[in-house]
């Protein structure tokens, strides 16, 4: 009984098992006894993190897991606990700062997700209840209940469509917000319940619905659906994606439909989707980790030596502790010592810069505007620009060495055209308003419509009937539409979601036959003639990826029953007996070598008791919860044998507007670009050479099934053997060349390669003692060695699998991955850097990717000037926090030896706390955002330079070693130049009054905030009124703010000890002089680095480039341009 109460009263039990069921309008089945209502979840869709009872608590854990966080917590606590030299305060309060200001970004982004939330649970919707329509608010929405959708309205939740107020059952739908396609897609009723039109006769109906269990995956739903009636037997028919509305979508072009829910809330498949992608972190990021290890040991080392040297200086008598600390002089002598181990990590703890955190992620949080604002990178066709959907990432954008690429829709346009077709063997070419039928015959006298080429009519009759029907594209008469779409004058308009189709359709219309659209099932096709042919849709085998074809039968005037198949020519050829197969296999090779798309076309006819037999097993198949696809897939490989081959359409897909040139550049700019596409090889290959990706001087080499397959009579083993000659041609004498021949521009020998997917396959495959990493390896050297890779007929999987590869190899290099379409996901996601494009294959890549951007060619100033900036002004920002944070705490520590190690601080605690908040914050932000060290226009016109960024040269351990040498001159410089001219009797004031320590810390720290901004004056080479009003401002800041703290006596203060202090200070002409002298000295090696690293003008840029003959490239020194001063605030964008 407790088990019932607690399945009764518990939300979610019904996910233990794989189905649920659904009654429709919550009606009783007739026959079946009384159901207990399912504990469905309600309607509430629910983004937000946090709830008012549980944001405190749970955003403080969120937070204080950051290693950062809790280790300046720990300091803290230590503070409070343990009576240490600094107050509480000057490690409290930043970690305050911090906290609070995170805390607000993240709950007011919460809030902004609280209102959205509300919005969309308490709109109003319409839900048939007792035969008439009620309204109710979205989030009371059941599992059952039925819901009326009008025109133009959202989908409040997935819905199974029962009833549409189009007379054929279907209505139309814009996914846009799910998936990023604009295109219209069409959905279907049940035949069964479309009949039901008003709210009276839709609540009559009884119906159930058994489906699988809520999953995030948009394109794949499995359900059956019993139809009861008291006239005849209960009907089951299938449900798959075709019948289901997602939430979110949009209703077009149909005036009103009937739906019943069947998930609500955050089980509807946009809910699902809500998860976020795995986190990806950057190679900067990973390099502040390193370096904060190395100033966390410099930390713990400093604590140790002044433990240390504290006890060893108390071994004097006369330097042990006062006679009035007998507190400390009865205390254990070991706890004794971690207490004071514990004080000097307090003391010394400023070394860590928590502060650079926020610092950074404001820089990346803000810079990533600069990429969405850019008008370079705006398409005036798609209407958008960049979309940057993680910042965590800019910099990584200036480390690529790999680039992989789709081809089609990525580097292409794909935006199809109609060129030519093959039949019976013979082609057929369409140029201008009239056809030729090429091949020997003249056929250009008349009107196309009545030509009849070698082929003969009937097969000409019988391949366009195929172009025909074989297809799911829908008749709008309307000039304008959502989406793909090709105009046909004025009167009717096709509607695609693949732009293959369309082009198929149209150009089968050009020659003579007319796809008139679909009614109740029946396709009409206007022939030669003019006349015009019903055809009876039977089934739609569609088309999937793996598959590549799809299918179509159909039943004519006559009763005749046919199958119409077109797909890839590698899944058409293997099924067909019949037909010319040579001459339109050469006919597909001689149009992929042009560049252009083929699919092949091939049909059988069907008797009545075939069709039947077919039919079954389909039904089965289609009605079948578990393993749908599989049984599917397996009765469509059993339909779709013994065809007869008709023939093969070309359609052209053009290159996008300077692919060719970004491709140069990515070249010229180090990166080693791979093209991945399912496409056929030699279709790859022309546009690859299109593109400029291989060239006529390179040798290519293969490493596909064809040449494997010479190789298979003498042994499996002989791959290994394949492999290994290619590597000695590529490798070793590439190897010879190089040595013989290092900058021989002509001579030397570049190489490219094709592999295709079963080549992968059988190279990736496990062998007996189930290792690959000897064929991985020598398929690595041989890819690493050639100048351009490309991978033809890739399954989705084997993309991410190439990028993988190389990715985990001992080098670990830096990836990209580019497509538009859904088979990019995988490869976009396994990536260090995804990026999708904003294509007609839909938008899933954009919605995945970390960066979306409208072109190809935009790819050349994202990476090469965004990119490189990026790289730049963020690695400058980590080196510099740590060189300004090593400058502040080592006189601190230098400060111990002359105090008797009795850890008195050397700064008071205001200037402990502000230093890093305040006073050096600022200025590093903005160079962080705004700094040019090289003219944008520069590094646009010269990609080479991205190659002296590469291999994140500036934050290796070289340049690290350089601002921590600086730091510690520069912290020595400080403490010692203070510390002898200290020692100077005219430092006495006029009043005969001597200087006391806060005074000395007070001119040690002044030296210090004016140094490390000059520093980065001296760094700065792109100045806006921006730069100049923080980092003036900033010391302005701290001049006034300690004439104000030090020119009152707080009342809130037990010590006093910065009274007056400052500005008595400056009352001396020897301590502004002390000051003026040690800044200057401090940045003398700074000034010496920037006089030995002249600019480099524009001019003479061009002389100091390099041709690398060897490496293919165009490699330059370093050469930063002269300061450009007075430029706008918004240039970047």
């Amino acid at each position: 009984m407790f088990r019932n109460a607690i399945n009764r009263w518990c939300a979610g039990e019904e996910k233990r098992v794989d189905s649920r069921t659904i009654y429709v309008g919550h009606h009783q089945i007739p026959g079946v006894e009384p159901f207990l209502p399912q504990n469905f979840c309600d309607n509430r869709i629910i983004s937000s993190k946090y709830t008012y009872w549980n944001f405190i608590p749970k955003n403080l854990f969120e937070q204080f897991r950051r290693i950062a966080n809790f280790y300046f917590l720990i300091i803290f606590l230590v503070q409070v606990i343990v009576d240490t030299p600094t107050s509480p305060v000057t490690s409290g309060l930043p970690l305050f700062f911090v906290i609070i200001v995170t805390a607000i970004k993240q709950g007011y982004e919460d809030w902004l997700r609280h209102k959205a939330d509300n919005s969309v649970n308490k709109s109003p919707v319409y839900i048939v209840n007792s035969g008439r329509i009620v309204e109710k608010q979205s989030e009371k929405i059941q599992v059952g209940d039925i819901v009326c959708v009008k025109e133009d309205e959202t989908f409040p939740c997935d819905l199974i469509l029962l009833s549409s107020s189009r007379e054929d059952g279907t209505c139309y739908v814009t996914t846009a917000s799910l998936d990023g396609e604009s295109s219209q897609k069409t959905y279907f009723t049940v035949s069964d319940t479309n009949a039901f039109r008003t709210e009276k006769e839709i609540d009559s109906l009884i119906a159930s619905i058994d489906c699988e269990q809520p999953q995030p995956d948009l394109y794949k739903f499995v359900g059956r659906i019993h139809v009861f009636s008291d006239i005849q037997e209960p009907v089951a028919r299938s449900l798959g994606p075709e019948n289901l509305l997602l939430r979110g979508a949009t209703l077009k072009n149909t005036d009103q439909i009937y739906g019943v829910s069947i998930y609500t809330g955050m089980e509807t498949k946009m809910a699902l989707n809500y998860q976020g992608k795995s986190q990806k972190r950057s190679v900067v990021e990973k390099s502040i980790n390193v370096f904060l290890i190395v100033y966390l040991g410099i930390l713990v080392s400093k604590s140790l030596v002044g433990t240390t040297l504290k006890y060893i200086w108390q071994l004097d008598p006369t330097n042990d502790e006062p006679w009035y600390s007998l507190k400390e002089k009865n205390t254990n002598k070991f706890i004794k010592m971690f207490t004071d181990f514990l004080s000097y990590m307090v003391l010394f703890n400023f070394i860590i810069p928590v502060s650079m955190y926020v610092t950074v992620e404001m820089q990346k949080f803000l810079g990533s505007y600069f990429i969405t604002w850019d008008k370079d990178m705006y398409d005036d066709h798609l209407g958008e620009g960049a979309l940057v959907n993680t910042s965590d990432l800019n910099e990584e954008l200036g480390q690529i060495e790999y680039v992989f690429t789709d081809k089609t829709g990525t580097l292409t346009e794909n935006n199809m055209e109609f060129i030519e077709c093959c039949i019976d063997g013979f082609k057929y070419k369409h140029v201008g308003v009239e056809l030729s039928v090429v091949d020997g015959l003249s056929s250009t006298d008349g009107p196309h419509r009545r030509i009849c080429g070698m082929a003969g009519k009937e097969k000409e009759e019988l391949f366009f009937r195929a172009l025909c029907l074989c297809h799911t594209v829908q008749i709008k008469v309307e000039d304008k539409v959502d989406g793909l779409v090709k105009q046909q004058g004025t009167q009717c308009t096709y509607i695609s979601s693949s732009p293959d189709e369309v082009a198929l359709v149209q150009g089968a219309k050009t020659l003579g036959f007319t796809f008139q659209g679909m009614k109740k099932n029946l396709m009409k096709v206007q022939n030669r003639d003019e006349e015009v042919e019903m055809y009876e849709l039977l089934q739609i085998l569609s088309f999937d990826p793996v598959r590549r074809r799809m299918s179509v039968i159909v039943k004519d005037h006559s009763g005749r029953i046919f199958l119409f198949c077109k797909g890839a020519d590698s899944s058409v050829f293997p099924r067909v007996n019949a037909g010319k197969q040579e001459e339109i296999k050469l006919h597909v090779e001689h149009c992929a070598v042009d560049g252009l798309r083929t699919l092949c076309v091939a049909y059988k006819e069907l008797t009545q008791n075939e069709y039947d037999q077919i039919s079954a097993q389909l039904h089965a198949a289609q009605m079948a919860l578990k393993d749908r696809d599989e049984k599917l897939a397996e009765a469509y490989d059993d339909i779709e044998n013994g065809l007869h081959l008709i023939g093969a359409t070309a359609v052209e897909d053009k290159l996008q507007d300077q692919a060719a040139e970004t491709i140069e550049a990515l070249h010229s700019a180090g990166m080693n670009v791979w093209v991945l596409t399912g496409d056929k090889m030699e279709t790859a290959k022309a546009t690859c050479f299109a593109c400029r990706l291989f060239h006529t001087n390179m040798k290519l080499l293969e490493l596909t099934t064809k040449n494997i397959e010479t190789y298979r009579a003498r042994g499996a083993e002989k791959i290994h053997e394949l492999l290994l000659e290619l590597h000695k041609v590529v490798v070793q004498d590439k190897r010879c060349s190089s040595a013989s021949l290092l900058r021989s521009w002509s001579v030397t020998q570049e190489y490219g390669l094709i592999i295709d997917g079963a080549a992968l396959s059988l190279i990736l495959k496990p062998t007996q003692d189930g290792g690959t990493s000897n064929y991985k390896n020598l398929l690595l050297q041989i890819c690493q060695r050639c100048t351009a890779v490309l991978c033809c007929r890739m399954a989705p999987l084997q993309k991410a699998q190439i990028v993988k590869l190389v990715k985990n190899t001992k080098e670990h290099p830096i990836t990209l991955a580019i497509g538009d379409g859904a088979n990019d996901v995988s490869m976009v996601l396994e990536a260090h850097v995804g990026i999708g494009l904003k294509g007609k294959e839909g938008r899933q890549a954009a919605r995945n990717s970390d960066y979306a951007i409208p072109k190809f060619k935009h790819l050349r100033k994202l990476l090469l000037t965004h990119g490189h900036l990026y790289y730049i002004r963020i690695s400058h920002l980590v080196q510099y926090f740590f060189y300004k944070n090593l400058c502040f705490i080592l006189p601190q520590f230098l400060y111990q030896f002359f105090c008797g190690f009795s850890q008195q601080p050397l700064y008071d605690a205001t200037y402990l706390t502000l230093y890093n908040i305040s006073f050096t914050s600022l200025p590093i932000l903005l160079y962080g955002l705004l700094e040019q060290h090289i003219n944008i226009e520069i590094l646009k016109k010269d990609p080479s330079l991205y190659r002296n960024i590469a291999n994140n040269a500036l934050l290796q351990w070289k340049p690290f070693l350089y601002w921590t040498i600086l730091g510690l001159f520069n912290g020595l410089v400080f403490f010692f130049g203070a510390y002898f001219l200290y020692d100077n009797t005219s430092l006495f004031s006029g009043n005969g009054q001597v200087y006391g320590n806060w005074t000395f810390g007070t001119i040690v720290f002044t030296v210090l905030v004016f140094t490390v901004n000059f520093k980065l004056v001296l760094d700065t080479r792109y100045w806006t009124w921006a730069n100049h009003f923080v980092i003036w401002g900033s010391l302005a800041f701290f001049v006034l703010f300690s004439f104000f703290w030090g020119g009152i006596i707080w009342p809130f203060l037990q010590q006093q000890r910065m009274h007056f202090v400052f500005a008595q200070m400056l009352t001396s002409i020897s301590a502004w002089l002390a000051i003026i002298l040690l800044i200057v000295v401090s940045l003398v090696p700074d000034i010496v680095v920037k006089l030995l690293s002249r600019p480099v003008g524009r001019r003479q840029l061009q002389r100091y480039l390099v041709y690398n003959k060897a490496a293919d490239s165009v490699t330059t020194p370093r050469s930063p341009v002269e300061p450009l001063l007075a430029r706008s605030f918004s240039i970047e964008s």
